[in-house]
């Protein structure tokens, strides 16, 4: 049960190290960029800030934190862990954190909340794995660009072998010809 003023820790394991954003999509349905944390655990928040006194972002290996410091209304919404991988972008399912409609005290915990975004565990949560997207991709580009030229060079090459065995006839009709 989520409160005000609650540490909240959200997860991401991505499988990659190639860095992680972090977004938040509020009621209204409106993205908003939170941080971007590089392979190098170096996070940057919005407007270029290396720091945010909202919230604090580690890495562990593939696994990419978001804490919000102290849970208020405007934290509100559906987050999400995004990843670009060769100009393709992956997202996590939405964790949704949101603040019960009640307004009756729950009582403290004593650790912090932990959601989890995409983990290896659960397959339901699993975005599609990059690496065979993008396998499959380079497989489909690869197929074009050397079957689509194959089979036109193919098709010349009968072509040229139809005009071929029709001039050979036609040379042969006439020396036949010729010849009575």
């Amino acid at each position: 049960q989520l409160q005000v003023g609650q540490r909240l820790e959200l997860e991401c394991q991505t499988g990659r190290d190639s860095g992680a954003f972090w977004v938040r999509q509020d009621k209204s349905g409106t993205l908003h960029f939170i941080v971007f944390i590089s392979s190098i655990s170096r996070p940057t928040f919005h407007g270029n800030q290396r720091t945010s006194t909202r919230f604090e972002t580690s890495k562990d290996r593939s696994i990419y934190r978001l804490v919000v410091k102290s849970l208020t209304p405007q934290d509100e919404g559906n987050y999400f862990c995004l990843m670009n991988i060769n100009q393709m972008l992956y997202f996590s399912p939405g964790l949704p954190v949101f603040l019960p409609v009640t307004t009756t005290v729950a009582p403290t915990t004593t650790g912090p909340t932990i959601l989890h975004g995409i983990t290896e565990k659960d397959s339901y949560l699993t975005t599609p794995d990059p690496e065979s997207s993008m396998e499959k991709d380079l497989n489909f580009s690869c197929n074009i660009v050397i079957w689509v030229p194959l089979a036109g060079t193919c098709l010349l090459l009968l072509i040229a072998l139809v005009i071929t065995i029709m001039l050979c006839q036609q040379t042969r009709r006439r020396r036949c010809r010729c010849k009575r």
